[in-house]
């Protein structure tokens, strides 16, 4: 997984990009009738149902456009809210407060959908020892955002991109020649370039689950679109040798069922690709 140094890089990229994007040389709707010396007051309006997420990233946004913001917390990420509930107010230059609005907002109201459908699936889990991971299926330079929402709705992050973790699946495999070649290939790639990564292999059927036991050095096996009574062989098979995942069209109504199987985990796209943004509004005061 990536460093907190490399994924706050990434949170910084992102604002800077969303700035860069969104007021190019100059927010001229502000600039044409507000004077640069008035200052204000608004509030984060919550307008729905759910979890709260993106307040810390609120709180970066509103000091990169300006140091001299101050943000007043009063729900903070990870609480549940509901229709009325006020989460912050920010103070200082109107002009900043309005340039900063669109990107607090956008990146707000999709992260607090994606904590909350997160937290449904967290609860459906109750009981269980199984956790719930996010996967690469994500809006395009928004990742890190995104899989932060994953975390603050109590799921857990699969790899973070293609570089901090080896995962081969189907395509690699076929195109490896197989999976004892897959797997082969890639541990002496790892130790050609002095490279320390978890390796994960994704299974089709038992007899690649028992393919895949056959080599040493397998992190985790992704059990993948098995029905309940195959992912309970595949896990009974599989043991203490390694840790298990179960994916492929999981749901709501089937995710209970796979993680009495016996996973460790079970990850799932539609935490991030498959959400409707939670309605919030900020409003000045």
């Amino acid at each position: 997984m990536i460093s907190d140094a490399q994924f706050q890089k990434e949170i910084e990229l992102i604002i800077a990009n969303a700035i860069r994007e969104d007021v190019g040389d100059g927010d001229h709707s502000s600039l044409s009738c507000i004077p640069e010396t008035a200052t204000g007051r608004a509030k984060l309006l919550v307008k729905d149902e759910g979890v709260i997420a993106g307040i810390d990233f609120a709180k970066q946004v509103f000091t990169y456009v300006d140091k001299g913001m101050e943000v007043e917390v009063l729900i903070p990420d990870g609480a549940a809210v509901k229709y009325g509930d006020i989460a912050f107010y920010v103070g200082g230059s109107s002009q900043s407060i309005l340039k900063a609005e669109r990107l607090v907002l956008n990146a707000m109201q999709r992260m607090s959908a994606i904590a909350t459908k997160t937290k449904s699936f967290v609860d459906l889990l109750e009981g269980t020892n199984t956790k719930i991971l996010d996967t690469r299926k994500t809006t395009p330079g928004l990742r890190a955002l995104e899989k932060w929402a994953v975390k603050i709705g109590g799921g857990e992050n699969h790899r973070f991109a293609l570089y901090d973790m080896i995962m081969l699946k189907d395509n690699h495999i076929d195109f490896a020649g197989g999976i004892t070649k897959a797997i082969q290939k890639t541990k002496q790639y790892l130790k050609d370039t002095n490279r320390d990564l978890k390796i994960i292999v994704e299974a089709r059927n038992l007899d690649e689950i028992k393919e895949i036991l056959q080599s040493d050095g397998v992190y985790r096996i992704l059990i993948d679109n098995f029905d309940y009574e195959d992912t309970r062989t595949a896990v009974a098979l599989i043991g203490n040798k390694c840790l298990t995942e179960s994916s492929g069209g999981i749901n709501e109504k089937t995710i209970r069922n796979y993680a009495e199987c016996g996973v460790d985990y079970i990850s799932s796209g539609a935490l991030t690709h498959s959400v409707y943004n939670m309605d919030l509004s900020l409003k000045a005061v």
